[in-house]
């Protein structure tokens, strides 16, 4: 069976939609994980006494800690964002390639009746 160009074409932005709302799925699946790792270390770190965290020499592991605690949010962001971000570059990847079919069904229309009309 020969395939026609255009079948490839929409075949493979149909692969690329499924890939792009797939990685997004995933990174969206990941954040409740991460927020819970997230949640559990502000608890294992505010549980300590406001004197004790001060007291804390330079470079401690408590600062390293508190150092963590503070970046957690962006990377937590990054999952969430970029999740969305990559699911809607995979709906827009799959309309793109059904505008592609819309624009091809007259063509392919007129070429089907030209061929019946011989």
């Amino acid at each position: 069976m020969k395939m026609n160009p255009i079948m490839g074409v929409m075949m493979a932005l149909m692969i690329l939609s499924l890939v792009f709302a797939i990685w997004g799925i995933q990174m969206h699946a990941k954040v409740a994980a991460e927020e819970a790792k997230f949640h559990e270390l502000q608890s294992s770190y505010f549980t300590l006494s406001k004197a004790t965290r001060e007291a804390a020499p330079d470079g401690a592991a408590l600062n390293q800690k508190l150092a963590e605690i503070q970046n957690y949010p962006s990377a937590l962001m990054e999952l969430k964002l970029v999740g969305v971000g990559r699911i809607l570059t995979g709906i827009y990847v799959l309309l793109f390639g059904i505008l592609i079919a819309l624009v091809m069904m007259p063509k392919r229309l007129a070429m089907v009746i030209k061929q019946k009309s011989k």
